[in-house]
């Protein structure tokens, strides 16, 4: 909870910060990617007094830890994340709002703002949002990351001329059929051709 008593209602009263909190739970793409929890958690903030509320601008920086998707090597990520989020007084009217609009409008309205209550803030859902948002969808350990082989799993940045003589499933009768032509040639060269004995004879 972030404390906005000493700023005041006036206008234009304007307030920076920097405070470093513990990381709460979840922050981050669930098996992929993410801040641990109660990681520090930098926040650079500046709190703005306007006439609705105070409006709060600033950037979060934390280490996300996760796997490459490529290699499923451990990785980390600096992650920095902007944002800015109205806080709104309790009292603020509705001055903006058409006296006729929908009450289901109001509802999705109101679960879009953010209220201050007792003149303090919570940034969670905030940070949570802008973190989450700042964070690779697939991480990976390098942008040339070759990832596993497919056959064997061992990895091919470390085994760069890796591979297996596999033969396309669809030709695999044909293999075998050419296997047994082999055999067979290798056999008839065991013995001399019918046709040198014969001329050998004459």
């Amino acid at each position: 909870m972030f404390d906005t008593h000493e700023l005041g209602r006036r206008p234009g009263a304007l307030k920076r910060l920097t405070r470093s909190v513990e990381a709460p739970r979840d922050l981050g793409i669930d098996g992929v990617i993410g801040v641990p929890e109660g990681a520090p958690l930098t926040l650079d903030l500046r709190l703005e007094s306007v006439m609705e509320g105070v409006l709060v601008t600033g950037t979060a920086r934390a280490t996300a830890e996760g796997e490459c998707v490529r290699c499923l090597e451990p990785l980390t990520f600096e992650v920095e994340a902007d944002f800015q989020e109205l806080f709104s007084y309790p009292d603020a009217d509705d001055r903006g709002r058409s006296k006729t609009a929908d009450p289901a409008d109001d509802a999705e309205d109101d679960e879009d703002e953010f209220f201050l209550e007792d003149g303090l803030f919570d940034l969670e859902s905030v940070l949570r949002d802008a973190v989450v948002l700042a964070l690779p969808m697939q991480p990976v350990c390098t942008e040339t990351c070759a990832g596993l082989c497919s056959e064997c799993g061992i990895r091919l940045d470390e085994n760069p001329g890796h591979h297996h003589d596999v033969a396309d499933p669809r030709w695999a009768a044909l293999q075998g059929l050419a296997e047994t032509v082999q055999d067979g040639e290798k056999d008839n060269m065991g013995g001399a051709e019918p046709g040198v004995d014969e001329k050998q004879e004459k």
